[in-house]
């Protein structure tokens, strides 16, 4: 069995900028993720590999153990690029470098470091138990249901709940629905073979993570992250050199 572990760095970020990098808790985001991507690494002899078109990312990386030459392609580093594409060209090029397939990918992304080993062992089990599953992303419960107290436009210009299926009175009736955290997925080969765009197929599987995670898309995410590390808030513990 074959695994790959990738992580996907761009350079340029609005929200954030140099985010990849920037110090958290006295760490490079960066190393957070190298670092439970090492971890996993050991228990099944996986590679890992980065994509990334920043000299400044590389070299950090390269300062937690990561090394490559691979240079994502520029038409794979702009803000529409999407994200399937970009983890295909860094898998076949790894797969071109090693002269094998790999059996299975995990895609840790950089800003969404709240993950455990526990969970992406756990999470990589149950995919593995699955023949028919295509691949698997992690999750947390949503803090809001499009079945009771979401919104959208309708086509006569007035707004009404996303999903109206039922009287549907109180939330805790309502069906379940899960917020993607953005932190890690997991693929088998064959999801890259189909052509897929994103990670929605018939056949996914999601990993609900017990405890808090969440993406760091602003600069009020990156500093109450700091805070909760800084002042040891976290009721469980990540990777940290």
């Amino acid at each position: 069995m074959r695994i790959l572990v990738t992580i996907c760095a761009r350079g340029g970020s609005k929200g954030i900028p140099g985010k990849n990098i920037k110090p958290l808790n006295d760490v490079p985001l960066i190393a957070y993720t190298i670092r439970v991507a090492q971890e996993f690494a050991k228990l099944y002899n996986a590679d890992i590999a980065i994509s990334t078109d920043d000299a400044q990312i590389k070299n950090v990386a390269c300062e937690y153990g990561i090394l490559t030459e691979y240079v994502r392609p520029e038409q794979l580093a702009t803000d529409s690029a999407g994200k399937i594409d970009t983890i295909l060209d860094l898998l076949l090029y790894q797969e071109s470098n090693v002269g094998q397939t790999y059996d299975y990918l995990l895609d840790l992304d950089v800003t969404s470091p709240l993950r455990t080993l526990e969970d992406i062992v756990t999470a990589f089990e149950l995919l593995k138990a699955d023949e028919e599953a295509l691949n698997l992303f992690s999750v947390n419960n949503a803090a809001r249901n499009p079945y009771f107290n979401m919104v959208e436009q309708k086509e006569n210009g007035y707004y009404d709940l996303v999903k109206r299926e039922g009287a549907i009175l109180t939330r805790q009736s309502a069906p379940k629905v899960y917020d993607l955290n953005a932190s890690f997925y997991f693929y088998k080969r064959k999801f890259f073979s189909q052509g897929l765009k994103t990670v929605f197929t018939q056949h996914s599987l999601i990993y609900l993570m017990p405890h808090l995670c969440f993406d760091l898309d602003h600069v009020i995410d990156f500093e109450f992250l700091d805070f909760l590390l800084s002042n040891n808030k976290l009721d469980f513990s990540i990777w940290k050199y």
